[in-house]
């Protein structure tokens, strides 16, 4: 007769997705925190035996899968057209809905300065992202999926990376820093020979030939009303 943790082996082999503990705990007829237990203990059982089977604890729930290291051997023995992984845009929008979900279309678009459909409609159908009501403003409000923490090794969504630990390299953050000015001119409407090239400052009055000034404002009070940048316009967020 075998043991509870060969019972709950034989439960997660045959299940396709994860299972909570709970749902195993009432399958063999005992207390869910027994069930932990068991879970627990076959995890690190599989690992100091070496085995090929780990167990993981992922998305709310408990699966079986192949050990990281026999990845390569796997890829040769189940070779065949894969799925291409994500481009850019689908990158950057999965991120997006990562770390502010729910959120809106609209909120994507102006996040990254371009359309967001076609690449929120890919994530979509490849099941990464769903639908998850609509905003204030009528707008679709996105959301990860189960799928999206299996794919990412995650348990649950604040398990993801810490954004402000990340720490880009000069280039990639003079990009991003390109990408994002440029993106607020075009939805302020300034043309993009209107901002000074950065690091340079605005040219200075040419003196006369007699050396003076060719021409002081008449009220200093005036020219800092000239010099005062008009108000940015309020954008309603979706």
């Amino acid at each position: 007769m075998i043991e509870l943790a060969g019972t709950l082996e034989a439960l997660l082999f045959l299940a396709p997705d994860p299972l909570p503990a709970a749902a195993l705990a009432d399958a063999v007829g005992i207390e869910e925190d027994e069930a932990v237990e068991a879970l627990s203990a076959l995890a690190a059982s599989l690992d100091a035996d070496g085995r090929g089977i780990v167990l993981r604890e992922l998305s709310g729930g408990w699966q079986l899968s192949s050990h990281p290291e026999a990845e390569d051997a796997a890829r040769r023995l189940l070779a065949k057209p894969r799925t291409p992984p994500l481009t850019p845009a689908q990158a950057e929008t999965l991120a997006i809905v990562a770390y502010l979900q729910p959120v809106s279309r609209p909120e994507i678009a102006r996040i990254r300065g371009v359309n967001a459909e076609s690449a929120a409609q890919t994530l979509i159908e490849r099941g990464m992202i769903e639908e998850a009501g609509r905003s204030q403003f009528g707008a679709v409000l996105y959301r990860t999926t189960d799928l999206f923490l299996r794919l990412f090794g995650l348990r649950a969504v604040d398990e993801l990376p810490d954004v402000t630990a990340w720490d880009p390299s000069p280039e990639v953050a003079a990009s991003i820093r390109e990408r994002l000015l440029r993106a607020g001119e075009a939805r302020l409407g300034v043309p993009a020979a209107a901002a000074p090239a950065e690091g340079r400052e605005p040219a200075s009055a040419e003196p006369s030939s007699d050396g003076a000034p060719d021409e002081a404002p008449a009220d200093d009070h005036e020219g800092e009303a000239a010099a005062e940048p008009p108000p940015a316009p309020v954008i309603p967020i979706a």
